[in-house]
């Protein structure tokens, strides 16, 4: 990759207070800054996403017991207001890092990327693509990193909210490209079923774009993928994501006390890991 499309920081320091720090990795900006001091695990980059048209956050996290060379990713898509760098659940990185090096599942890593606070993870505004991004682009930069294997390409995908809507639309391109993902988990996806409230959010030019879009009308696309999902019984969206279960019949569909919080996304994390980890494949050899 040309030099001017990379501007790059590891993030350093000693990893005594990784869970407090890594735990606040969605919160406020002071946390993050207490994240980039204290996680050599976390790297964070902006690079060039021809895709978008700008600069996008590049944010690994990677298991420090394990060598990062060849290591299976899984792709995190971010929630509706949010960035690369609030991806995951609180708490998700350190727990990762833990149950990898106590052998309760394999060792994988997470890579997010900037998506648009509001695109809901596809062209909403022309020439500006974060689903073209993750399908074209993230392979390449990943495998360059020699993370991924020789092509790059996430094994597995999960996200939060306006992320787990975006996550089942790239498990449905992924099996339309034919080189299905793994598994595919989400956290209280923005299904909605009304147009009147999706239209609010802007994200869609007509009801037409967001039927032909929509993963509650197209649970037939996405393969044989393996789908875990997870909602709190007071979450805005857990009407949709009701109809999603009984229409997709996921493998794991766990709903329980909660609403659209952080409380309740870092209550899923030992299950998400363990489902995302039953399917991570050993790590491989980068590209030569």
């Amino acid at each position: 990759m040309p030099k001017a499309d990379r501007r790059s920081v590891v993030l350093g320091g000693a990893a005594v207070a990784a869970t407090a720090a890594l735990s606040a990795l969605t919160g406020s900006s002071a946390a993050h800054r207490t994240v980039t001091a204290l996680a050599p695990d976390i790297r964070s980059e902006s690079v060039f996403s021809r895709a978008r048209g700008r600069f996008v956050n590049l944010v690994l996290l990677l298991p420090h017991s394990v060598p990062a060379q060849g290591l299976p990713m899984a792709v995190v898509l971010h929630a509706r207001g949010g960035t690369a760098r609030a991806a995951t659940p609180n708490g998700m990185a350190p727990y990762l890092a833990r149950a990898t090096e106590s052998g309760r599942v394999p060792a994988f890593g997470l890579v997010a990327v900037d998506g648009g606070p509001y695109a809901y993870w596809h062209e909403s505004v022309p020439g500006d693509d974060p689903m073209a991004m993750l399908l074209d682009e993230v392979p390449n930069w990943l495998a360059v990193r020699g993370l991924g294997g020789a092509h790059g390409r996430p094994f597995a995908a999960t996200g939060t909210s306006m992320g787990g809507f975006g996550a089942l639309v790239y498990t449905r391109r992924r099996h339309e490209r034919g080189t299905p993902l793994a598994a595919t988990g989400v956290l209280a996806p923005a299904l909605l079923t009304e147009w009147d409230e999706m239209r609010e959010r802007e994200a869609f030019r007509d009801e037409q774009a967001w039927a032909a879009l929509d993963p509650l009308r197209h649970t037939d696309t996405l393969g044989d993928t393996p789908l875990g999902v997870w909602c709190g019984t007071s979450d805005p969206f857990v009407v949709g994501t009701r109809r999603f279960v009984r229409r997709a019949d996921p493998e794991v569909a766990r709903f329980s006390e909660g609403g659209h919080s952080g409380n309740f996304y870092t209550s899923t994390v030992p299950g998400l890991v363990s489902f995302l980890g039953r399917y991570a494949p050993g790590p491989a050899e980068p590209h030569a």
